[in-house]
């Protein structure tokens, strides 16, 4: 079993713009390629975990998933990157859809989509790490005992300032972009 690290999406890879409901809406951070680069030259599985509850709630169709995701493996792809999977939460309690409507074990920072991708691809969640821009995605590395990194990017400046001080859990390391959280964690790994 492997080491893995696993990526948010929305405001850590992509800009954050609230819900990436028409394809124009994803755009990829600077430098978030050249990070997942990295981590693929040093052999590291790379998984993308993002909750998207838009679709559940009637914001869009699953369809534009698919075609955002498409999108970003182009871009990847382009940058000489790749991601080795993607795992998304459709689900909230509030859906329009039946089908989406439910409290579900695998909306962050619910550990659901981290073990799915660890069975899936044999990976060590106990010496993998979440990064991301929301307490969610550190409470969701705590609940697998991976560790967490809080970008700054995307909604993290304003969570580490404003909701940080009063969390229990805490991030393991605060980086100013995901290509700085990728320096750390291969220095991490090595150490």
């Amino acid at each position: 079993m492997r080491p893995a690290v696993f990526l948010d999406r929305d405001g850590t890879i992509n800009e954050q713009m609230g819900y990436i409901n028409h394809i124009s809406r994803f755009v990829m951070l600077p430098r978030a390629a050249a990070g997942i680069r990295l981590l693929n030259a040093q052999g590291i599985p790379v998984v993308v975990v993002s909750n998207q509850s838009g679709l559940a709630r009637g914001y869009f169709p699953e369809s534009l998933i698919q075609e955002v995701h498409a999108k970003m493996n182009r871009v990847l792809a382009e940058a000489g990157a790749h991601v080795d999977g993607i795992y998304i939460c459709p689900h909230h309690p509030e859906a329009k859809e039946e089908r989406f409507r439910l409290a579900c074990d695998c909306r962050k920072p619910k550990p659901g989509l981290f073990l799915q991708a660890a069975a899936d691809l044999d990976l060590d969640l106990g010496r993998s790490y979440v990064v991301g821009d929301r307490w969610s995605d550190l409470k969701a590395a705590a609940a697998v005992q991976a560790k967490g990194v809080l970008v700054l990017t995307g909604y993290g400046r304003g969570d580490y300032e404003y909701i940080g001080p009063t969390q229990p859990v805490q991030p393991t390391y605060v980086a100013e972009d995901l290509y700085a959280a990728v320096e750390w964690i291969v220095q991490d790994m090595a150490g």
